[in-house]
């Protein structure tokens, strides 16, 4: 009996443990990597000059006798034959460094441009400065807008005839893809100067008369290159674009630019060599962006592919996507 009282008890057996769900959430497949820098440049060289893709990158020798021909007229180029800036552009940007001009005063020197008048009224009136009282006067305009959009609204407006201008029988839309690039650039280049220390204008300078030279080249291919070429090769029209970056150079030095963004068209010359100067590093980047957000919207580029491998890596890789999405922001709000 006592062994039947004080004998353990068996335990009674635990229920089994019910089955672990597993959640596995959906993660988005990675991204297909964007091309490499250069295929990105040669692509938006051909969509500039209205060519289609090289069938071979190896250049030519009658190309090399061209691309030497070009050289020699480059290095004679006259610069004196540039298009001239209204001299109310360098007035005005000097006199929005002090502080002390009155809007009056701003308004006056506008006032003898009157196309940069009406500029400077549609843009006080657009949706991004809208008050709630009509704007009556220019210099109502001039004090809505503020320096720094004054200066982006003047210079957009002298350079926009100048890039538009660039046309050819091979690329007769060039004019008007060199403006959209250069809108682009100028965001790009601004945006990325506030995160590298530089002047936001300068930035938006540099951005806007980055691809001048390549206009030039537009029409010297017409000139010198005979039609037996016929498709351009990857490498030949590479070498036609370092003359239009020296041509660009020569062009802001002829135009009195500041001298940060003369600096920085010095390194974009000497590329592949990475960028010296803090600008230099904010366009070499800029221009990239804005090329594949040009050919994105054209349809000749995936919007989804992954291009942080293709930026050159003057900035951190987030910066350099920030960068891409506000491009997206500005110029294809809806897909932003």
């Amino acid at each position: 009996m006592w062994r039947h009282l004080f004998a353990a008890r068996k335990a009674s057996p635990r229920p089994a443990p019910a089955p672990r769900v597993v959640v596995v959430a959906d993660v988005p497949a990675p991204a297909d990597a964007g091309p490499p820098l250069a295929v990105v440049q040669d692509r938006f060289h051909r969509f500039v000059l209205g060519l289609p893709e090289a069938i071979g990158d190896a250049i030519s020798a009658p190309e090399q006798a061209t691309l030497r021909r070009l050289e020699a007229i480059a290095e004679r180029f006259d610069v004196s034959g540039l298009p001239r800036l209204p001299s109310v552009l360098p007035q005005l940007l000097r006199a929005l460094k002090n502080d002390n001009l009155a809007g009056s005063q701003l308004a006056a020197m506008i006032g003898r441009d009157p196309v940069l008048v009406g500029e400077v009224m549609r843009v006080a009136g657009s949706a991004h400065f809208r008050t709630a009282q009509p704007i009556h006067s220019l210099q109502h305009a001039v004090v809505l807008l503020g320096r720094d959009a004054l200066r982006q609204v003047a210079t957009l407006h002298v350079m926009k005839p100048i890039l538009q201008a660039s046309a050819g029988m091979r690329g007769h839309m060039a004019g008007p893809w060199l403006w959209e690039h250069a809108e682009r650039c100028a965001h790009a280049a601004a945006f990325l100067g506030r995160h590298g220390g530089c002047d936001t204008f300068e930035a938006f300078l540099a951005g806007m008369v980055c691809h001048t030279g390549t206009g030039a080249v537009v029409r010297l291919l017409d000139q010198e290159a005979p039609p037996s070429l016929g498709t351009f090769s990857s490498a030949f029209l590479a070498g036609c674009m370092r003359i239009g970056a020296r041509l660009s150079l020569r062009a802001v030095r002829h135009w009195d630019m500041p001298a940060n963004v003369i600096e920085a068209l010095v390194d974009r010359v000497n590329a592949p060599e990475p960028p010296a100067s803090a600008l230099g590093k904010a366009l070499a980047c800029a221009d990239p962006l804005a090329m594949v957000q040009l050919l994105v919207e054209r349809g000749l580029l995936g919007a989804d592919l992954d291009y942080s491998s293709t930026w050159p890596t003057c900035f951190p890789t987030p910066v350099l996507l920030r960068g891409q999405h506000d491009l997206r922001r500005q110029f294809m709000p809806a897909q932003a």
